[in-house]
């Protein structure tokens, strides 16, 4: 099992950036893929990026690829998201998850952080 905590959020005006980190607790971290997802207000939660266990495949969604990266430490058991260019569309609660092989699906995650909330003025 793993735990995992989300931080980095805030509010910011359009074209900044943010990094997103998650903090995973436990001693499997590297055996599983993570994946960054996001509610926007009113919508459905959405696919942003994924990252397989040894960090060696990456899938980002169309509306962030370029500008969004997502990476793992296995060492420290995090995970980043670091998010450049952002836009007013960008506003969301963001989450962190893991799953058991590389997955790009929400419903396919075994576990997932609190969140936390971006938001991005135009």
């Amino acid at each position: 099992q793993v735990q995992l905590v989300e931080s980095g959020g805030g509010l910011v005006q359009a074209g900044a950036s943010l990094r997103l980190s998650c903090a995973a607790s436990g001693r499997t971290f590297s055996s599983y893929a993570m994946g960054w997802f996001r509610q926007p207000p009113g919508k459905e939660r959405e696919f942003v990026a994924a990252l397989s266990s040894s960090g060696a495949i990456r899938k980002y969604a169309d509306s962030v690829k370029g500008r969004f990266t997502i990476a793992r430490d296995n060492a420290k058991n995090q995970v980043s998201l670091q998010m450049n260019n952002l836009k007013p569309e960008d506003t969301a609660v963001y989450y962190c998850a893991a799953s058991y092989g590389l997955k790009y699906r929400g419903d396919e995650y075994s576990y997932w952080g609190q969140g936390t909330q971006v938001t991005v003025s135009s």
